[in-house]
């Protein structure tokens, strides 16, 4: 199948899917919720996995820096009818910004979804430019002629959408950030007190426990902007942080799993070409499995029962110039260290395992869910 994601082929489609998305941008289906903190054993099936999510409808801005993993996290958002995306905000980090914002706009429309995306930081927190060099192609998405999106940008500041949006949402946005943290770390700059109104922060950054991706010890969303994370996390707002350590192993994604999903419609068409230089890339490091990390955080974020296991911890990255530039370390609650005093402040949850045997499976079903 070939697919057409030019400007007019594309508006077909997302005619066809937006009675079903707009679920995941604004309106709920009126379909009973499970009971608050509800979790059901994961059986890798979608509707489980759906019921296993809060009660509550939540409302979320994913701040990204789209590269083809963002995109497929981005999808997994759109199609949940329990969420409410009330914006994207996008950054500089896989690609440059001009470039992340159309990558996000085109994940958004391909999956039928019309929330407003802004523009952000085109450089790290501390004004130095940065370079973007894509393992994913020069677009971002895999250098495959698929973005194309028919809008574009909405006029305001992405720093100013995230106060303003945590303002009039006291106590109820959760921000999934699933690149560098320059725009959560400028928000918090600009007004600390609105932005304690933050419910809940998802980062997908750090090597977590294990060894990262950037250097021997830091991960490329932290490296990319060492400050801005040490400032999210310093801030005292609560974090729950994904990293490397739980999306390797039987969570990456293997040649025959690309091409089952290749075959899945246009979004599964979508995603699986938007990893087409990434795929290459690891097998030049003599890998045949690839890491999707953005779409693992974006799963612990909706659905509480693909997590298998946590622990809180203090979280400090290590910001100053050198070898270990970029570096997280986590302190564990309850802990006692031999030399350093625990009277820290433990607002950082670190994922440490979640359902990697059935993320693949998960994955397909849940971008493949039409509500």
């Amino acid at each position: 199948m070939k697919l057409n994601l030019k400007n007019n082929g594309i508006k077909g489609f997302a005619a066809l899917c937006l009675c079903a998305s707009l679920a995941a941008c604004g309106e709920k289906p009126q379909a009973d919720l499970p009971e608050e903190g509800a979790v059901l054993e994961n059986t890798g099936n979608a509707s489980e996995l759906l019921a296993s999510a809060e009660g509550s409808k939540r409302k979320v801005i994913i701040d990204t820096d789209t590269g083809a993993d963002d995109a497929s996290a981005l999808i997994l958002a759109a199609k949940d009818p329990y969420i409410e995306i009330e914006g994207v905000t996008v950054l500089v980090g896989n690609v440059d910004l001009e470039q992340s914002t159309k990558n996000a706009l085109m994940a958004l429309e391909i999956a039928g979804c019309d929330a407003p995306v802004y523009k952000g930081s085109a450089e790290t927190f501390d004004g130095t430019e940065k370079i973007a060099f894509s393992v994913f192609g020069s677009d971002g998405m895999g250098d495959a002629d698929i973005i194309n999106p028919s809008r574009e940008a909405e006029d305001g500041d992405a720093i100013d959408f995230i106060i303003d949006t945590v303002k009039a949402n006291p106590g109820e946005i959760e921000i999934i950030a699933l690149g560098p943290a320059t725009n959560v770390a400028k928000a918090i700059e600009k007004d600390p007190e609105a932005m304690k109104n933050v419910k809940m922060i998802w980062s997908m950054g750090t090597a977590g426990l294990g060894p990262g991706n950037a250097s021997p010890v830091a991960e490329f969303n932290v490296y990319a902007d060492a400050m801005a994370y040490k400032i999210m996390l310093d801030s005292g707002l609560p974090v729950t942080v994904v990293g490397l350590d739980v999306c390797d192993d039987e969570a990456q994604w293997t040649d025959d799993q690309f091409e089952k999903l290749k075959t899945q419609g246009e979004v599964g068409e979508f995603v699986s070409l938007s990893f087409g230089k990434i795929r290459d890339f690891y097998k030049a490091n003599g890998s045949e499995t690839v890491m999707n990390c953005d779409s693992v955080a974006m799963m612990c974020a909706l659905y509480p029962a693909f997590i298998k296991d946590r622990i809180s911890t203090h979280g400090s990255c290590i910001a100053d110039e050198g070898e270990t530039y970029g570096m997280v370390l986590f302190y564990k609650e309850g802990f006692t260290y031999d030399a350093v005093p625990n009277d820290m402040i433990y607002n950082v949850d670190l994922i440490t395992d979640v359902d990697k045997a059935g993320y693949f499976e998960d994955h397909l079903s849940l971008i493949s869910n039409d509500k």
